[in-house]
Parts: C-alpha cells; sequence; structure tokens
C-alpha cells in the first residue's frame, strides 16, 4: 500500500502513525522526511502484516531508539499524522521534541508491549507523558471479555444453583 498523501505534510514534532495491519507502530516527525522512533530489534522486513515484527515485540525487554528516514520506517504501510492527545495535553514546542528525540538516536531502552513501547516513548517526547491508546484500548477490550466471561460464569452457576434447588424441591 502506498504511503498516505496529506494535504499539508507534518511538521517537526508530529506524531506519526504507521498502520501495520493488526497493530500501529508510532514514530516522531524530526524534518527533512526523517522520523525518531523506539524499535526492538526484527529481522522480518518482508511481513506486510507486520506478525512476525508483533512476535517479535511481544518477547523484547529492550529497543533502539532510531532516526531513519519516513519512507524507510513506513515501507509497504500507511501513515498518517496523528498528534492523538493533543486535546488532552498540551504538546510541547516543536523544537524541544525534536531536540530530545535526536539526543535519544542511538540509545538502548526497557521496552515492554504493555507499560512502555513506541506509542509511549513518542507521547512522552511530544507531551512529557507516556501513554499508550494501542494498551489503554486492550485492556478495556481485555476487561469487558473477561467481565463477559465472568458474567457468564455467574449466570452458569446461578443456572446450575436453581436447577439444584428445583431438583431437591421435585424429591419432597
Amino acid at each position: 500500500m502506498a504511503p498516505t498523501l496529506f494535504d499539508s505534510p507534518p511538521k517537526p514534532g508530529d506524531l506519526i502513525e504507521i498502520h501495520r495491519g493488526v497493530y500501529q507502530h508510532w514514530a516522531i516527525y524530526v524534518g527533512q522526511n526523517e522520523v525518531v522512533h523506539l524499535i526492538p530489534p526484527t529481522q522480518m522486513d518482508d511481513d506486510v502484516l507486520g506478525l512476525g515484527n508483533l512476535v517479535q515485540y511481544l518477547d523484547s525487554s529492550h529497543a533502539q531508539v532510531k532516526c531513519e528516514k519516513i519512507w524507510d520506517v513506513v515501507g509497504p504501510h500507511s501513515y498518517e499524522v496523528n498528534n492523538l492527545l493533543d486535546h488532552r495535553y498540551q504538546a510541547r514546542h516543536p523544537n524541544n521534541i525534536v531536540r530530545d528525540a535526536l539526543k535519544m538516536v542511538g540509545r538502548m531502552l526497557p521496552y515492554n508491549v504493555a507499560t512502555y513501547n513506541c506509542e509511549h516513548f513518542v507521547t512522552r517526547l511530544r507531551y512529557g507523558k507516556p501513554e499508550s491508546r494501542q494498551v489503554n484500548n486492550a485492556v478495556a477490550v481485555g476487561g469487558a471479555a473477561v467481565a463477559g466471561v465472568a458474567a457468564v460464569a455467574l449466570g452458569a452457576a446461578l443456572f446450575a444453583s436453581f436447577l439444584k434447588h428445583s431438583n431437591d424441591d421435585d424429591d419432597d
């Protein structure tokens, strides 16, 4: 899939959301068609859906901060500017975002898909607060699924109890 074309190009300090099938990868635009991003080691460059990379992300405990051309990071996927938390937080000044992002290039950082991933990395740079909508959504969906399973289990237990008491009453 070709990269997304914009009415206006990304500006330094913008968050770049890269759509990789089942998940999104995040980077921060620093100008000159370059982005800084946090990425665990991967070897599956031809993985169109990103499933192989996702498995490696889940298994990684560290990641490297890289500065690369946006097209090299996006690859065959699409992307968009998505300053997703601008409605909630004041964005830091673009010069400070870019300066701090570039200072981190080459560093290895602790990585955890749930507690500190590429989205946490870029939101911390832009807003001063690490946050991941993907993780928050997964927790909400997982919580709803657990609640659903618990409700079914409770319903089954109540039904079984009702049947037992009904059978006990029939025996009298």
